[in-house]
């Protein structure tokens, strides 16, 4: 009746954990944006976000930037940006890194970095070339894509509120320029990724309007509009072509 029970072993196999200690969120892909219409021509605008040289002047956490290869020129023997080496800051951390940078004037100002290729039509940048492939690798981004895109936003005003009657059609539309920004990134080093969690969602707004600011003190300061003279597209044609 009674049978002899063996007892089972005490040891278990214990599953190793391959779990880090310390585990850092934020590495998965970001993707922000942001839109402003701005009180300004589409062409001044688009010199100002062209202007690579100068980010380091207004952008936040910019430290550093400089464009480093030009594209063929243009119609109007303009060169825009091909590369550049921009340098960011942040929590006591500085990285540099190089962008590869697509223009379609007036239009379009791209900067990508890591594994990121550009989506553009070949037929929209006739002066790059390697347009297929990526930019150089780095240790900062897996990948980086930020696109400003302009398009004129030409506003007249309505009537007169609770005066139909008003009219305005002799009132000269004004010239404003609709900004919109993407940026979509992913950080290599989790790190990075840990410190700027709080920051990271604001980063697209804090770059338009860091713009915005900047497109004020050019294009509203002292002796911007003096004569009808641009003094930023001529300063930026100038350069850009070599004079």
């Amino acid at each position: 009746m009674f049978r002899t029970l063996r007892p089972r072993s005490a040891l278990r196999t214990i599953k190793t954990c391959e779990r880090s200690f310390i585990t850092f969120p934020g590495t998965e892909p970001q993707h922000l944006t942001a839109t402003r219409i701005l009180p300004y021509p589409s062409s001044k605008l688009y010199n100002i976000v062209a202007d690579i040289d100068s980010y380091s002047e207004f952008l936040p956490y910019c430290i550093g930037s400089k464009v480093t290869k030009w594209s063929n020129p243009d119609q109007n023997g303009k060169r825009w940006p091909a590369e550049a080496d921009l340098s960011v800051g942040w929590g006591g951390y500085e990285e540099t890194f190089t962008s590869k940078n697509f223009c379609v004037p007036d239009s379009i100002v791209e900067a990508l970095g890591g594994s990121a290729t550009t989506t553009l039509p070949k037929s929209d940048l006739p002066n790059y070339t390697a347009i297929d492939t990526p930019g150089p690798s780095n240790t900062t981004f897996s990948s980086l894509s930020t696109r400003w895109t302009l398009r004129p936003f030409h506003y007249k005003p309505p009537p007169a509120q609770g005066d139909p009657r008003t009219d305005n059609t002799n009132e000269d539309a004004r010239e404003q320029t609709e900004v919109h920004l993407v940026l979509d990134f992913e950080f290599k080093n989790p790190i990075y990724a840990a410190l700027s969690k709080a920051v990271a969602p604001k980063v697209a707004g804090m770059m338009i309007e860091a713009f915005e600011k900047r497109a004020r003190r050019l294009l509203d300061g002292p002796g911007a509009r003096v004569s009808g003279r641009d003094p930023l597209g001529e300063h930026f044609a100038g350069n850009k072509m070599g004079l």
